[in-house]
C-alpha cells in the first residue's frame, strides 16, 4: 500500500508541477501580448497623425520626409482608413491580391471593429476620418504560441508515457514469467520425491491407509499449483468445461479450509448443463483469489454468494462477499501489481486474477459494487463459445 500511495503522490506532485508550468506560461505570455498591443496602438496612433500631417504640409519638404518615414514605419499591422459614412478611403498591410474586392474589405472592416476601438482623426470640425486596425500577425502568433507549444509538450509527454509504460509492462511480463517458470521448475523436484516416499509408504503399510490419502492430496494439490505456475507465460488451452462443477469443487476446498463461520451459498445448481471454455487450473486460481479476499474483507465471519448468469454468448460470475467494501476509488486500483491493504502480502492476487481472465481467456473482471462495511461483488465475465 505504501508503494503505491507513495506513486499517486509523485503523480498528483508531477501534474501540479507540469499545471503551474503551463499557467506561468500563459500568464507570462498574455503579459507580453498585452503590453504589444498598446505598442501597436501607439503605431498606429503615430501613423495617424502622420497621414494628417502630411495632409496638412505640402511645400515643407524636410517635414514631409520624416513624415514619409513615420507613415512608412509601419509594415505589420493592418488598418483601414474610413469616412463618416463608412467609405474605406485607404487600406494598408492588407492582402494586395484582395484590396480591389469590396466585399472582402467590408469583412475585414467589421472584424477590425470588433476587435479595438477606432483612431479619430478630425480634419475639420465637421470632418473626421477613422482608422481601423486589428492585430498583427507577429501578435496573433505570441498569443498562439503558449497553447501550441503546451500541446506539443503534451503530446511529447503522452508518447513518453505510452512508451515508458509499454517498456515497464514488457519488464513486468518478463519479471512474472521468470518467476512463475522458475517456481514450477522448484516444485518439480521436491513434489517427484514426495510422491515416490508416498508409494514407498503404501508399500511397507506401516501408515494408516487415511493418512496416506491425505498426504497424497497435499502433494496433488502442490501438483497443481505447479501447473498453473507453469502454465503462465504460455498459452493456455481452453476447453469447455461445466463451470457449475468447476466453482463447487473451488467451493469444497475454500470450505474446508476456513472457519465454520464463513457460510457459502449459490445458485450453481441451475447451471448444472452450461458449459464455458475456460483452462481449469488457471480459472480454479482465480475463483480461489477472490474467495480468500472475500474471507480477509470478513475477518473470517460471514457470507459469501456465488451467483451465475446467462447472458446469452457470456457467462456472469458474480462473487459476494458481506466484508468490508471498497472506496470507489480504488474500483481499478485493485488490481494494480503491489496494492493491498494487509499487513502481510504482496499485492499480486488481484493482479494475477485479472491477467488470467483477460489475457488468457479473453474475458473481463471488475468489481460491479461496494459498499463500505456491507461487501463487495466481483463479477467475471467469460465467452462461452
Amino acid at each position: 500500500m505504501s508503494i503505491y500511495s507513495t506513486k499517486q503522490k509523485w503523480k498528483f506532485f508531477l501534474l501540479f508541477f507540469g499545471v503551474i508550468i503551463a499557467l506561468a506560461s500563459l500568464f507570462y505570455t498574455n503579459a507580453l501580448v498585452e503590453d504589444l498591443k498598446k505598442e501597436e496602438r501607439k503605431n498606429v496612433q503615430l501613423w495617424a497623425d502622420g497621414m494628417k500631417r502630411l495632409g496638412e504640409l505640402d511645400n515643407d519638404m524636410g517635414d514631409v520626409s520624416i513624415l514619409l518615414e513615420v507613415v512608412k514605419k509601419n509594415e505589420t499591422v493592418p488598418m483601414m482608413v474610413v469616412d463618416e459614412q463608412d467609405q474605406i478611403l485607404f487600406v494598408k498591410n492588407i492582402d494586395s491580391l484582395k484590396q480591389s474586392d469590396s466585399t472582402y474589405l467590408k469583412t475585414v472592416l467589421e472584424d477590425m471593429k470588433t476587435q479595438h476601438p477606432p483612431i479619430i482623426n478630425h480634419l475639420t470640425e465637421d470632418t473626421h476620418q477613422y482608422v481601423y486596425y486589428k492585430d498583427s500577425v507577429l501578435l496573433y502568433r505570441l498569443l498562439i504560441y503558449p497553447y501550441v507549444q503546451l500541446a506539443i509538450i503534451l503530446i511529447f509527454i503522452a508518447i513518453a508515457y505510452y512508451a515508458f509504460n509499454s517498456t515497464r509492462k514488457a519488464e513486468q511480463n518478463h519479471v512474472w514469467l521468470g518467476m512463475s517458470k522458475e517456481t514450477a521448475h522448484q516444485l518439480g523436484t521436491p513434489i517427484t520425491s514426495l510422491m515416490a516416499w508416498i508409494e514407498l509408504l503404501k508399500d511397507e503399510g506401516k501408515v494408516e491407509a487415511n493418512l496416506i490419502t491425505e498426504i497424497e492430496k497435499d502433494v496433488n494439490r502442490l501438483e497443481m499449483i505447479a501447473e498453473r505456475f507453469s502454465k503462465i507465460g504460455s498459452e493456455p488451452k481452453l476447453s469447455d468445461t461445466y463451470i457449475s462443477a468447476q466453482i463447487q469443487k473451488t467451493i469444497d476446498y475454500i470450505k474446508l479450509r476456513v472457519s465454520d463461520k464463513v457460510v457459502f451459498t449459490d445458485n450453481l445448481s441451475s447451471f448444472s448443463d452450461y458449459t464455458v471454455k475456460i483452462n481449469p487450473p488457471l480459472f480454479d486460481w482465480v475463483i480461489e483469489n477472490l474467495f480468500k479476499n472475500a474471507v480477509d474483507a470478513m475477518n473470517g465471519r460471514g457470507q459469501i454468494h456465488v451467483s451465475l448468469t446467462d447472458a446469452s454468448q457470456f457467462m456472469f460470475i458474480d462473487i459476494s462477499d458481506s466484508g468490508k467494501g471498497v472506496p470507489k476509488s480504488q474500483y481499478k486500483t485493485v488490481f494494480t501489481p503491489g496494492f493491498t491493504t494487509k499487513k502481510r502480502g504482496w499485492g499480486l492476487g488481484l493482479s494475477l486474477s485479472k491477467r488470467i481472465i483477460e489475457v488468457y481467456h479473453g474475458g473481463k473482471i471488475f468489481i460491479k459494487r461496494s459498499e463500505i462495511d456491507k461487501g463487495t461483488t466481483f463479477r467475471i465475465i467469460l465467452n462461452k463459445f
